[in-house]
């Protein structure tokens, strides 16, 4: 039997249309390669027909993410939004060029020349992006989680699929051949009949007590805080710690959890579908800092597919049950009991599933294209809802029905309130429009819209 061997060292390998692989049992059909350098919905293009990307947020992970499309071939960058001004500094002195950066994303969807845009903001405020993204006509790439709410998600995937926008969703494991195997030997039945799975994602701090203060220079603390509560600013509310509250993200669930939970997805069958039933434990931080929860152990129960049950000890990974052994797969291995397991040469009646071996160019590629990348924002969506079930399991205490088809929460009112949530006077989320191309509706902000840095 031929031996399958794994790099760990987190390269890609470059991505082309040889790799997609099609068969009868596949769930995805993989972008065919066309001849024609027509980019976007009929705008002009970068020159030498490569895309034109601009960043809406440009901290730590837009930062990296620009890094990774400087390295792929066909598309080329040429503006930030970010609220704050040393983000945008950061941005000309990583490019080395006199490109345009603003404080209001909008001034972006203004621009004919760009195809597409990056979006790396804090996690409240993705929706509004990719909505006024798709409708002004851009293509999108947005980082996981994608949505503050079950409710945002639903708008978002109908905007998408309404403006027929190329949208990929930050999920790269999805790009990794350690995962995707994983996912095939599972589905092929190879482990035998799955009895569960177990996703393991850390657990999380408990600071962010430190003294409200002045914001950072440079800094536009309301514009940041968009939809969510008019607070003081606190270093720990703000960029990279914003995680840690439930008012911008929802904790470690939604950070680690829409990666391990959509590839636990992917493998079950159900990442266009979701679990019946939700519940779990979870222990919280004291009143004063962080709100989200610091550990916990969530059991989600599906109709026709193995439980998930995802927790913040173990191995930081998703490990198989099966009858016939088990696998765990991480971002750095890949292995079975019994070893052999991970060896299968696949048969051509096995399932194979759609296949990237670079998510960024994946991209690129379907912008040119035209068809949905390996991450669609109905994936996208279906991996953070089932995070966003577990947290408002573990903040209630107790279980949560819920109808994958309706997307609805069965028999709790209060529970079902918490698929959405108020949002600031001025920061109303986009009306999601029937048209195929519209410019975004005007944000109702006192005047600090339209300023260039």
């Amino acid at each position: 039997m031929k031996r399958i061997t794994y790099q760990t060292n987190g390269k890609s390998t470059p991505w082309s249309r040889r790799d997609f692989l099609k068969s009868s049992t596949a769930t995805a059909i993989a972008p065919m390669i066309v001849s024609s350098a027509t980019l976007g919905l009929g705008k002009a293009t970068a020159a030498n027909d490569r895309v034109a990307l601009a960043w809406i947020g440009y901290g730590g992970q837009g930062s990296y993410l620009r890094h990774l499309f400087s390295e792929r071939p066909g598309s080329e960058v040429l503006a930030v939004a970010d609220v704050d001004a040393n983000h945008r500094m950061e941005f000309l002195k990583d490019t080395g060029k006199d490109l345009s950066t603003y404080n209001d994303y909008r001034k972006i969807l203004d621009r004919k020349d760009i195809d597409a845009v990056v979006i790396a903001t804090p996690d409240h405020w993705h929706a509004a992006h990719i909505i006024d993204s798709a409708q002004a006509g851009k293509d999108v790439y947005c980082e996981k989680p994608l949505t503050l709410t079950i409710d945002e998600g639903k708008e978002c995937v109908r905007a998408i699929r309404n403006q027929k926008t190329v949208f990929q969703t930050g999920s790269m494991q999805r790009s990794d051949e350690r995962f995707r195997r994983a996912c095939e030997l599972v589905r092929s039945g190879y482990l035998g009949d799955i009895v569960k799975i177990e996703t393991y994602i850390g657990g999380a701090p408990t600071g962010g007590m430190e003294p409200d203060t002045d914001p950072d220079p440079g800094l536009d603390w309301e514009l940041w805080l968009g939809q969510a509560p008019l607070v003081p600013y606190r270093v720990s509310r703000c960029h990279k710690e914003f995680r840690w509250w439930y008012a911008y993200s929802g904790g470690k669930m939604t950070d680690w959890g829409a990666h391990h939970n959509d590839i636990a997805q992917w493998a079950n069958g159900t990442e266009r579908s979701g679990p019946v039933s939700i519940e779990g434990e979870a222990t919280f931080p004291p009143p004063g800092g962080y709100n989200t929860a610091t550990s916990f152990k969530v059991r989600m129960e599906y109709e026709n597919a193995a439980p998930v049950i995802c927790m913040s000890d173990g191995p930081n990974g998703v490990k198989f049950f099966g009858t016939e052994g088990e696998l765990f797969v991480s971002r750095s291995e890949i292995k079975s009991d019994p070893p052999e397991i991970i060896d299968t040469e696949f048969k051509p009646t096995d399932t194979r599933l759609y296949k990237s071996d670079d998510h960024y160019l994946n991209f690129l590629e379907c912008i040119k294209t035209r068809e949905d990348p390996i991450c669609d924002v109905e994936i996208g969506h279906r991996s953070v809802t089932v995070c966003h079930l577990a947290n408002i399991a573990i903040r209630l205490g107790r279980k949560i029905q819920w109808d994958p088809v309706k997307e609805e929460i069965v028999g709790d009112e209060e529970a079902a309130a918490w698929t959405s949530r108020p949002r600031r006077r001025g920061y109303e989320l986009p009306k999601v429009l029937s048209s195929r191309v519209r410019q975004p509706q005007p944000m109702n902000r006192r005047g600090l819209f339209g300023q260039i840095f």
